[in-house]
């Protein structure tokens, strides 16, 4: 018996297939089949897969692939570092997507790293330090660059000793996808011996031509934070106290969590780019008002993923918060 299958256009829509229907579609010719297929997400073509032989050879197809790819690609490449990312043993479409999905290539003379993201095949970034504009970065007794901490980046900024903390960072809205939600996050980790982030809120705001927010994070250098919104989100079941669990997972998105690779990040906010894009993000990160003396933070970059969620599923959870 042949389950329903569901998939999700590039908008985020949900389109389920009777099994009836399916049975009509395997008789397409292939090249029928590739293009219907190219119409959805890299993950739709490859669950489609399982259908059939007729359909594993259709999701496989440069057709596919290529849809999946932005149309840019070839620009992206020609800023990368040598040696040329994709060799001659990436000769299908596919491979070329993996590829850029599961290892990041360095763009810009090094001072960023571009991606795909793995689900919806949207253009990720990250902006290296050395792209960031960071106050006293280049004052050796504030800061220093470092190549001895594993990065995706040759260099990485690692702070000696300030009371002022401000870094900014902004990116063209024409090189993200269009109509997307991006999330953006600090990327870095805390070295032994640092101090003056403890209970230290950092002051984040990001701007673009959708709108902006400004919030607070925490950098959370012993992990005591996490540990107490652990705690208290247990405290909470699901059917009841809705309106304190909520308080409490909000707050969560205040403080770091490790990202498996040595490295922490702390997500900064949200922003959405048009179609067509206009104009820029600019992010800013301070801290200031507590005076401080702070040390031992070290920075990799900034990071922009597209997140999940679709427009339509924004629209509902901004209606259902008012009501």
């Amino acid at each position: 018996m042949r389950r329903r299958i569901e998939t999700r256009t590039s908008d985020g829509a949900s389109n389920a297939i009777d099994p009836k229907e399916m049975v009509e579609l395997d008789a397409l010719p292939e090249v029928c089949i590739a293009h219907i297929l190219s119409f959805t997400t890299p993950r739709d073509a490859a669950r489609s897969s399982a259908v059939s032989r007729t359909f594993r050879s259709a999701s496989d197809s440069d057709a596919v692939w290529h849809k999946f790819l932005p149309p840019d690609l070839d620009l992206i490449i020609s800023t990368s570092l040598p040696p040329p990312p994709l060799g001659p043993s990436l000769t299908r479409k596919k491979d070329v997507f993996l590829r850029l999905w599961s290892a990041p290539l360095l763009i810009d003379d090094g001072h960023k790293s571009f991606a795909l993201e793995k689900w919806s095949g949207k253009k990720c970034y990250m902006i290296g330090a050395r792209g960031l504009s960071i106050v006293w970065g280049d004052t050796p007794c504030y800061w220093r660059w470092s190549s001895l901490h594993v990065s995706r980046f040759p260099e990485v900024a690692e702070l000696l000793d300030v009371c002022w903390l401000e870094v900014h960072a902004k990116m063209e809205m024409r090189l993200l996808s269009a109509n997307t939600y991006y999330a953006a996050y600090f990327i870095f980790k805390l070295v032994h011996g640092n101090y003056g982030f403890r209970n230290q809120a950092v002051e984040v705001s990001i701007f673009s031509s959708s709108g902006g927010e400004r919030r607070n994070i925490f950098l959370d250098p012993d992990g005591r934070l996490r540990r107490q919104y652990q705690l208290a989100r247990g405290r909470y079941p699901r059917t009841c106290e809705a309106s304190a669990a909520r308080d409490v997972r909000a707050r969560e998105k205040q403080i770091p969590r490790d990202r498996g690779d040595g490295w922490k990040e702390v997500d900064l906010g949200e922003f959405f780019v048009n179609d067509p894009p206009t104009g820029e993000v600019q992010i800013k990160l301070m801290e200031v008002k507590g005076r401080n003396w702070k040390s031992g933070l070290v920075i990799q970059g900034i990071e922009l993923r597209p997140t999940r969620m679709t427009s339509r599923e924004r629209s509902r959870q901004r209606i259902g918060r008012r009501r």
